[in-house]
């Protein structure tokens, strides 16, 4: 009777052996599996597989800041081609030739000829150039108006009611129309565009940081500024603007696709630039005639390279919108 004990004692001890071998075989089967590093009871450890590398890179791929990074690189170096190429193209490259009139699209001429046999692929460059010249100058002149605007509003409650009351007027007026009275008054030609767009897209970037200097005020580093007798521009100057640089750069960023896209708006109307100038909205107005005779390659090429290069700001401020945390600035208009 005490061996069969013992027998039975023996044979429960290598069950249980037995059982303890399946279950770590187990355990390191499905840590492998999984693609988990630890094996067993964790203490041993295993090569990483091309899962986990796979996965690493599709985790850092989704990581909004580094995407941004990337999306806002290819956006600069986008806009840099574009504005340098036609910046540093000859004068000659858009001389007109009648042997090579209404040619469509070919090698020798990616975009086709014009009716004056003039090279599209060219045109369309120096355009593009123009057009981002009169943004610059238009989103500079609106985001400085806006700044201006936004530290008066700010500084007391009776300058905050009147500039408040401008920013009502000037949203409330159509766009299109106050953007082609003011082109009108200042006779057109890339000065009077550029001004023209600058002080109809200022409003909305005024009432952003006007609402962020009012948001400053009430911060305590500003009232301790107050109590130890800096004056109004000093806090401004020194502790208020560095502030709003960010979100003031966005927004100037942010104008900027609006700009191209008004000043080829107003040019196609003819109240824009000259038609000596190469501009997008002049090379669409004017191929506007010969549609109907089937060269499609004259608006199509310039609208799509316009669309480019609009959508191209458009995501360099969404990136930095992203990198700056400036998630108000998406108002801009």
């Amino acid at each position: 009777m005490k061996q069969t004990v013992e027998r039975s004692s023996e044979q429960t001890a290598e069950t249980a052996k037995i059982q303890k071998v399946k279950t770590a075989n187990q355990e390191v089967r499905y840590n492998i599996n999984t693609g988990s590093l630890q094996a067993g009871n964790g203490t041993g450890t295993s090569r990483p597989t091309r899962k986990d590398y796979t996965a690493a890179r599709d985790q850092n791929f989704r990581n909004p800041r580094q995407r941004a990074v990337i999306w806002g690189s290819l956006a600069v170096i986008w806009i840099a081609v574009v504005w340098l190429t036609g910046r540093l193209l000859p004068a000659g490259s858009t001389l007109t030739s009648l042997m090579d009139r209404n040619l469509a699209p070919t090698w020798a001429h990616p975009f086709g000829t014009d009716w004056l046999g003039r090279d599209m692929f060219m045109r369309t460059l120096k355009g593009l150039a123009t057009s981002i010249q009169v943004g610059l100058l238009a989103a500079c002149g609106g985001g400085l108006i806006a700044l201006l605007l936004g530290l008066a509003a700010a500084s007391s409650k009776a300058a905050d009611r009147v500039i408040s009351w401008i920013i009502d007027l000037f949203l409330s007026v159509p766009h299109l129309v106050s953007l082609v009275m003011l082109a009108f008054v200042f006779g057109g030609g890339l000065a009077g565009v550029a001004a023209a767009i600058a002080l109809t897209h200022w409003p909305n970037l005024a009432r952003i940081v006007r609402a962020e200097m009012i948001q400053l005020k009430s911060a305590e580093y500003i009232q301790v500024s107050h109590k130890l007798g800096q004056s109004r521009l000093q806090i401004a100057v020194q502790h208020m603007l560095p502030h709003l640089v960010p979100q003031l750069f966005v927004g100037v960023l942010l104008i900027f696709p609006h700009a191209i896209l008004h000043e080829a708006a107003i040019t196609f109307l003819g109240l824009g630039l000259s038609p000596q100038q190469p501009a997008i909205g002049i090379i669409l107005s004017e191929s506007m005639r010969y549609l109907s005779a089937g060269m499609w390659w004259l608006a199509f090429f310039p609208g799509l390279a316009l669309l480019l290069v609009v959508r191209a700001f458009d995501v360099l401020g969404n990136s930095l919108k992203t990198l700056t945390g400036t998630g108000s600035s998406r108002e801009v208009r």
